[in-house]
């Protein structure tokens, strides 16, 4: 039985979000349905396949429903009846007739210390910007991008070694740990809700299919960072004889060193790639139309070729 009675909606689409369906479930929070984007085609075969959410929801038995536009198809989401919204990277613009309904209104989790980063890449931004702290931030929806009340904030040092897919995890966690805190509070009304400072506000939005590639002339730690940023969704990847080789594990090194794009080879276990002022040490990489394959493997297939090469 769940410990809280009011009827709750939740909103999203990633394995970001799914983890935080299933920990306010489990929880004891009442969720009553879940709203998702549509199956997507994916593979060579073209499968329609649920997002993270669905299949989540779907384990859990909680009616789940997936609209192509919300903004002119919301009247099942309001069928649910929900008390509160809440939503997680959804991925879709949610309409005033929505965020108008619950008596508790409708709050949303994003990757970011507010109103830093607002837009759909915050978590990978921070890292591709090379910030050393981000965090989580709870707040009132409104019908403009990120701009609502915050509710609740909690930052998150950055480790060195924190990539896409390792940072997104840690968020994850802690929004859900955040909303359990949070929620019996704002069931309560015991809330402060703090309006945003607008003239701070930065943006970091959808990322591009063009960022996806790495140019190595310029700092170690900018060509880390950029490459931690996107790892390992999107990914990274350079180009030499018009094949793209995507990089999988990555670390750095710094060193005096003014030559920059060029392949060194094979140390120890990992391959070196000569950057500004260091070199990046890639130790899993993924030719086109190839597996990934770790250092050694490659270098001794196709490496051995491009050593001394530049890249580009």
């Amino acid at each position: 039985m769940e410990k809280y009675p009011q009827r709750i909606v939740f909103m999203g689409t990633p394995a970001f979000a799914a983890n935080i369906l299933k920990g306010l479930y489990e929880g004891g929070f009442n969720i009553v349905g879940v709203v998702s984007q549509p199956d997507k085609a994916v593979g060579r075969k073209h499968e329609l396949t649920p997002s993270e959410v669905k299949k989540t929801a779907m384990e859990l038995n909680i009616p789940v429903c997936t609209p192509v536009k919300i903004r002119s198809d919301y009247e099942e989401v309001l069928k649910f009846d929900p008390d509160l919204i809440i939503t997680s990277a959804y991925g879709q613009i949610v309409p005033k007739e929505v965020l108008d309904y619950p008596k508790y209104k409708c709050i949303n989790t994003h990757g970011s210390l507010l109103p830093k980063y607002r837009g759909g890449s915050p978590i990978q931004t921070a890292l591709i910007n090379g910030e050393t702290k981000t965090g989580m931030t709870i707040m009132y929806m409104n019908e403009k991008m990120d701009e609502g009340d915050i509710l609740y904030q909690k930052e998150l040092p950055i480790d060195i070694h924190d990539t896409n897919t390792i940072l997104f995890e840690k968020l994850s966690d802690m929004a859900l740990d955040m909303l359990i805190e949070f929620l019996p509070q704002l069931f309560e009304g015991n809330i402060n809700p703090i309006a945003q400072d607008h003239s701070e506000a930065t943006y970091a939005p959808i990322l591009q299919k063009e960022i996806e590639h790495i140019s190595f002339n310029d700092d170690v730690l900018n060509v880390y960072n950029h490459i931690r940023g996107l790892l390992d969704n999107p990914g990274a990847y350079f180009m030499y004889n018009n094949r793209k080789f995507k990089i999988e594990k990555v670390f750095f090194e710094e060193c005096d060193n003014t030559k920059a794009g060029i392949f060194k080879g094979l140390e120890k276990d990992y391959l070196r790639i000569d950057c500004l002022n260091g070199f990046i040490r890639v130790y899993q990489i993924r030719p086109e139309g190839k597996n990934s394959m770790d250092a050694k493997a490659f270098y001794n297939g196709n490496g051995r070729n491009m050593a001394g090469e530049r890249l580009g």
